[in-house]
C-alpha cells in the first residue's frame, strides 16, 4: 500500500490515505480523517442570518437581533456591547462578559 496525502474539500489539513496501485483499493487514516471532519463541522456551525438595517431617526441606523440569537448569547435589553469594524465588509459585535 502506498501512502498519499489527500486534500478534502472544506478541510485545511490533508488526510493520509493508503492506496493500492494495483487494485485501486484505498482507506483513510482514522486520526487524520477525524481531524478533517472536525474542521468541516466547525465551518458549518457558523450561524448566518439575513437581516435588514432599519432607520431609527435622521442619521441613526439600527438592526433587530433575532430572539434565537439573543437567547443563545444570553443577551438582555439595555446591555452594552462593543462594536468594531475590521474592514468595509464586516461588523463585529463583542459581548462584554
Amino acid at each position: 500500500m502506498k501512502q498519499v496525502k489527500v486534500k478534502i474539500q472544506d478541510a485545511e489539513s490533508p488526510v493520509m490515505s493508503y492506496q493500492c496501485p494495483k487494485c485501486g483499493y484505498f482507506e483513510f487514516e482514522d486520526s487524520s480523517m477525524k481531524k478533517a471532519i472536525a474542521e468541516i463541522k466547525a465551518k458549518e456551525e457558523i450561524l448566518q442570518i439575513r437581516q435588514k438595517i432599519i432607520k431609527l431617526s435622521q442619521d441613526r441606523l439600527g438592526m433587530y437581533i433575532n430572539r434565537d440569537v439573543a437567547r443563545s448569547l444570553n443577551l438582555k435589553g439595555g446591555e452594552e456591547v462593543f462594536v468594531s469594524v475590521p474592514d468595509k465588509n464586516h461588523l463585529v459585535v463583542s459581548i462584554n462578559n
